[in-house]
């Protein structure tokens, strides 16, 4: 595809979540204390720390459910390509772990550190090396950055073995977040939104996707699932009452839309 990129009138503003969410600032460490409770939980079948390459960050955690796995969900974690990392999230592990699906929770490099090409391919091999390494098919889901990285793992250009994605609150486009602030780190051009961009790829024969969001989050971020959801020609959906930081928390409830409409093979 080749129109030019989305802009929005103040993408500072667009893009600022904590801004117009009480008590924003509390919430990492929430999902943090979670986390652990959740891995301390599951004893032996928790496997942290496992490198899928040679840098400080190219590591995962793995999560077996009871009994053989159907397969494996890999969930990517968001933070704008700049922030957090897998420790956070282990306990969105419970509602796919439930219905018998093996979890994959990785941290991957950062900008500045790393272009978001970079984090493309280093999402890529990770997702080869499942494919060698576990049986059984593999759904790609993350949230906001994490969900731009679960979707580009389905554009044809990369050819990865991918039964279906669901990104969450997923930055599709890239043209807008030129405009930021953040891009003095993100260092994103022109050349790398055309090529990185979902929206502007096409979503690879054979995988099957659905775009989700919170109802109540920032116009910039609900017009980023539906222009994936139009290019894609794929369904999408608005939590009720869920906004950016709490929109992937139904992942931990195994009886959650999100987490059945996540395993709908």
């Amino acid at each position: 595809m080749t129109r030019p990129p989305y802009a929005w009138p103040d993408p500072d503003r667009d893009y600022a979540n904590g801004a117009f969410i009480a008590d924003a600032a509390l919430f990492p460490a929430r999902w943090t204390e979670m986390a652990l409770a959740f891995r301390d939980g599951l004893g032996a079948r928790a496997r942290p720390d496992l490198p899928y390459g040679t840098g400080s960050r190219q590591v995962y955690d793995l999560f077996e459910p009871e009994g053989a796995a159907r397969g494996s969900v890999l969930f990517i974690h968001g933070g704008y390509w700049m922030a957090f990392g897998r420790e956070s999230w282990s306990h969105l592990a419970a509602g796919p772990l439930a219905h018998g699906w093996r979890v994959v929770m990785p941290s991957y490099s950062l900008a500045p550190d790393a272009s978001l090409t970079q984090m493309v391919q280093e999402m890529a091999h990770l997702t080869r090396l499942i494919v060698q390494d576990h049986p059984g098919p593999i759904i790609a889901t993350g949230h906001s950055a994490g969900g731009h990285l679960a979707a580009r793992l389905a554009c044809t250009d990369l050819a990865l073995p991918i039964a279906r994605t669901v990104p969450i609150s997923p930055l599709s486009e890239l043209g807008p977040l030129m405009a930021t602030k953040m891009n003095e780190t993100l260092r994103i051009t022109a050349d790398e939104a055309a090529r990185e961009s979902p929206a502007r790829l096409r979503l690879a024969p054979g995988i099957s996707a659905h775009i989700h969001v919170g109802a109540e989050e920032r116009p910039a971020f609900l017009a980023q699932a539906r222009i994936l959801s139009e290019e894609w020609s794929c369904p999408w959906s608005a939590a009720p009452g869920k906004h950016h930081l709490n929109v992937s928390d139904a992942l931990a409830d195994p009886e959650s839309a999100l987490t059945n409409t996540l395993l709908a093979l």
